[in-house]
């Protein structure tokens, strides 16, 4: 898919990927790392929206959250939504994605990098994971693919069967952990692959789905937990502004995946 561009906004190489932020008259202002586009503003809340509530609807009064990546600040945006939240740690590897989302994108993060309930790391989430005994209500991994045919990727050591052991011990007994998986049509072999790791570590495990144009059509999410499991429904009642998500949207992402792999 090709997009055309209007400007661009920002471009730089980090310590850690090549860093792009274009204006497009079809998806607006558009977020690419090291070549792949991580998201428009045009279509951000499906991804973002979907990844973040249907999880938290499912926990009576969830508490704490986890984010490991997300530097644009959407998912921090959509968790600061709930007032049951008290506690959001954010662990991200490269400072100038905040610094460049917050110049160029500040509508992603809405002001959230100031909610005092966050705490913010820059730091390997894979050594932090390990390292901490702290247990979440939620755990959000929301980092860049790894593309088949590439190597040395910046999340490449996320997607370990250690770390999502990790990950789990870090869950509290009806919390979730949460990842986004790519395209399930053009790329399913990413959900196929870490799939069988959260199964390995949580009772229940399971996938859906939301509608991101930007993304060609589809982004999976992957979820687990020791002892819950996702309700597919909006309570009434929520107070939450949504953009995207509503009930014939979340029934359609729980419903069977279209155009199934192998074709």
């Amino acid at each position: 898919m090709a997009v055309e561009v209007n400007e661009t906004l920002f471009s730089n190489s980090s310590e850690f990927q090549q860093i792009d932020i274009y204006d497009t008259p079809e998806f607006g202002k558009m977020l690419f790392l090291d070549g792949h586009v991580q998201l428009a503003i045009r279509d951000e809340a499906a991804y973002h929206e979907t990844l973040v509530h249907p999880a938290m609807w499912s926990i009576d009064n969830p508490k704490s959250a986890l984010i490991i990546g997300g530097g644009d600040g959407g998912i921090l945006r959509e968790i600061a939504k709930h007032q049951s939240i008290e506690r959001i740690v954010m662990v991200e590897i490269d400072q100038m994605v905040i610094d460049a989302c917050t110049e160029h994108l500040p509508e992603l993060n809405n002001g959230a990098f100031q909610d005092p309930r966050l705490e913010l790391l820059i730091e390997d989430a894979f050594a932090y994971i390990a390292a901490i005994e702290e247990q979440f209500d939620l755990v959000f991994i929301d980092a860049t693919d790894i593309y088949e045919g590439e190597e040395g990727e910046l999340s490449e050591q996320l997607f370990t069967g250690k770390f999502y052991a990790d990950c789990a011990s870090r869950l509290k007994p009806n919390g979730f952990l949460l990842t986004q998986c790519d395209n399930p049509v053009f790329c399913p072999y990413t959900l196929e692959q870490i799939k069988p790791q959260f199964q390995k570590h949580l009772e229940s495990v399971g996938d859906y789905f939301a509608l991101v144009p930007s993304f060609g059509g589809y982004s999976a999410v992957l979820y687990g937990s020791h002892q819950n499991t996702i309700k597919p429904e909006i309570p009434a009642g929520h107070g939450i502004e949504l953009r995207y998500l509503n009930q014939v949207n979340l029934n359609h992402s729980f419903s069977p995946r279209p155009f199934p792999w192998p074709i």
